[in-house]
């Protein structure tokens, strides 16, 4: 192998790893993970077990970063009649989670989904379901509605995870998109 070639190679796998391991809990610092997690994915996964437990036993555990504070506080004092179902907390499970979801909100995160949904929504714009996101709405106006809502497996775009195989992880990648009884996704 030419010395050049050899440099530049050991160069590019030293950066390689290097990255990778940035993104390796060695030291503890989950914040600075999920930030670097979140620059690569679109938004930061969701890091609040009780959270994970409350909201995901009933659907999609909904990323904080999709979205912004007003629209969580208003949804977290609606739970009573939580799309027409009690989902009541007793009040210290009710902080913590209200907590996790409005500081790690979209208008708080610097993730790149999180930018682009704040982009999309007017100041004061606080929407309750975030199928009702201009951003959202964007990103899914070339799927046809028969493979949407005209489909028993996904019927709405609130099931993310249904669509979005690593939705789970924050990652909303065009290139991880299988849509149940069509396919892989290619637009």
């Amino acid at each position: 192998m030419k010395p050049k070639l050899f440099i530049i190679l050991s160069l590019l796998t030293a950066f390689v790893v290097v990255w990778g391991l940035s993104f390796a809990d060695s030291d503890g610092d989950d914040d600075k993970n999920m930030r670097l997690w979140s620059r690569t994915t679109g938004v930061s996964p969701n890091n609040n077990i009780l959270y994970q437990q409350e909201c995901g036993s009933c659907h999609f555990a909904y990323q904080a970063g999709l979205l912004p504070e007003q629209s969580w506080r208003a949804i977290m004092t609606q739970l009573d009649e939580h799309f027409d179902e009690n989902a009541e907390l007793d009040p210290q499970e009710h902080k913590e989670i209200l907590n996790y979801l409005t500081n790690n909100s979209a208008d708080k995160s610097n993730a790149r989904r999180s930018r682009h949904i704040m982009r999309s929504l007017s100041p004061n714009q606080a929407p309750l379901r975030i199928t009702n996101i201009p951003y959202i709405k964007k990103e899914h106006r070339e799927i046809p509605a028969r493979l949407i809502t005209g489909n028993p497996k996904v019927s709405s775009l609130s099931n993310c995870d249904n669509c979005h195989q690593n939705a789970a992880q924050g990652s909303f990648s065009e290139n991880a998109i299988k849509i149940p009884g069509y396919g892989k996704w290619d637009d």
